[in-house]
């Protein structure tokens, strides 16, 4: 059984470390355009079914050709190539888990080819989306009626600096869009579209991270699949207090806009202007993070109020010396391709996680997930 994962950066190397320690993985293939992050990726992952190939990945074909005679593929890949992806994996038959969740309709408007092709694509298969969205569903499942389910996650730094308390673990692109993109969310049943930063609300968890606060975010794949399950869904995003009404402030001035503008001559954009500026103040004085989630699940049951939580503070892994972050977005993805090779995943298409992780398979991959260092405690309310 071959797998191969696209990009090794710090999650893509994760998820080659990962593969590899699995039984019935025969070979994993690291692929990337750097051959000093191959190295380094081999170099951690320190394994002998693993290695490594430099490869163009800017078009469909160019994934292709690196897909070729591979079983499975997960793609850690920027925003920007994950559809490329997805088509590359259909055209080359393999199987692909991958970690973006955005431009979900487009990739949805793929499933007949898939199934077709043999082959299942699971789109946004890290920590959010991905572990938020099975556990929502799984909530929804549990209940007879749904009323709301509320997913709740973010990295937040250990040791928090000011001004902006937060520190990028990975993308700077991926963050500056949950600034600036509208968030899809379910109320009544009904897919809607809220403005960007709204329902700023404060919220608590455990030691060591204490007051946060949140703000609605997009909810990907959720809002289409369970939209018919539940009559409200949201999900939100968390910061320490005071973030994200700095970025508020910044996003009404325009400072994170993507029109063109010219300054003394040259043409750029607001945006990319705001990153170079805002990348040094999203660093941190460590490496170490943590990473928060909570998913509120509340309806009926057996004619009684009930309220299902699933709660994880998981902080800076220091045995593997990864994110937590890294750790929890890899994890999800590297099982689930484990899963797809296995044969305990069986379907064809686009096929979200939420749709998959649920009813008899949802324990099992909880319980490999906790064998794997991503501990989720449930709590639940009767009668409330």
């Amino acid at each position: 059984m071959r797998i191969v994962v696209l990009g090794t950066g710090m999650i893509g190397t994760t998820v080659v470390s990962e593969v590899a320690k699995f039984a019935g993985i025969d070979e994993i293939t690291a692929i990337d355009v750097r051959q000093e992050s191959i190295d380094k990726c081999l170099e951690i992952a320190n394994n002998s079914k693993v290695n490594g190939k430099v490869a163009s990945l800017e078009t469909e074909e160019d994934i292709a050709k690196v897909l070729k005679d591979a079983d499975v593929a997960v793609a850690c890949l920027p925003h920007s190539l994950s559809l490329l992806a997805v088509k590359a994996a259909i055209a080359s038959k393999c199987h692909l888990v991958d970690l973006v969740g955005s431009q979900f309709t487009e990739k949805m408007a793929l499933h007949r080819e898939a199934e077709e092709a043999g082959v299942i694509i699971v789109p946004g298969c890290g920590v959010a989306p991905g572990i938020t969205n099975f556990l929502a569903a799984q909530g929804i499942d549990l209940l007879d009626e749904a009323e709301e389910a509320v997913m709740i996650c973010g990295g937040i730094p250990r040791h928090p600096v000011s001004p902006l308390w937060y520190q990028v673990v990975f993308r700077l692109e991926s963050v500056l869009g949950l600034y600036t993109k509208p968030a899809m969310a379910v109320e009544n049943g009904e897919l809607i579209e809220l403005p960007p930063l709204s329902g700023l609300e404060t919220i608590t968890f455990p030691y060591p991270v204490g007051l946060c606060e949140t703000v609605i975010t997009d909810a990907h794949s959720t809002a289409f699949i369970l939209k018919d399950k539940v009559k409200n869904l949201y999900e939100k995003t968390v910061r320490y207090p005071g973030h994200w009404g700095k970025m508020n402030v910044l996003s009404e001035l325009g400072f994170l806009d993507n029109d063109p503008i010219t300054v003394n001559g040259i043409t750029t954009t607001p945006r990319t202007i705001a990153e170079k500026i805002l990348a040094p103040k999203m660093m941190g004085e460590s490496n170490e993070d943590i990473t928060v989630l909570r998913v509120e699940v509340s309806g009926v049951k057996a004619g009684k109020s009930t309220k299902y939580t699933w709660e994880m503070v998981d902080l800076y892994d220091h045995e593997r010396q990864i994110t937590s972050m890294a750790k929890t977005t890899a994890i999800p993805a590297a099982l689930t391709a484990k899963w797809i090779a296995m044969q305990k995943i069986t379907e064809t298409g686009v096929v979200p996680i939420e749709s998959l992780i649920v009813r008899e398979r949802f324990q099992p991959f909880l319980d490999e997930m906790s064998g794997l260092g991503i501990d989720i405690q449930c709590n639940v309310e009767s009668g409330i």
